[in-house]
């Protein structure tokens, strides 16, 4: 998968570049009418966010490349997972 589908990047959906953490990254929000969010972000460079925290949860999916998360200063790698 090089790029999402063209229907996720509708510009209605596109999250402002001043709303993101990460420079060099693009990102997509979809609302639930449960009041849930999904954001999807692609990454074309390597990048570091700044230190940052959440009132809700966030789980994050790795579809391709690498993905280093940091908690508390311990790495977590994420890659995408080709065995199925």
């Amino acid at each position: 998968m090089d790029d999402f589908p063209q229907f996720m990047k509708h510009p209605a959906n596109r999250i402002a570049k001043t709303n993101q953490a990460t420079p060099g990254v693009e990102g997509y929000i979809f609302d639930g009418a449960d009041g849930s969010q999904m954001a999807f972000w692609s990454c074309r460079e390597t990048a570091v966010s700044a230190a940052h925290a959440h009132d809700y949860d966030e789980y994050m999916i790795v579809v391709q490349g690498c993905y280093t998360l940091v908690i508390e200063g311990s790495g977590f790698h994420s890659k995408p997972d080709r065995s199925t």
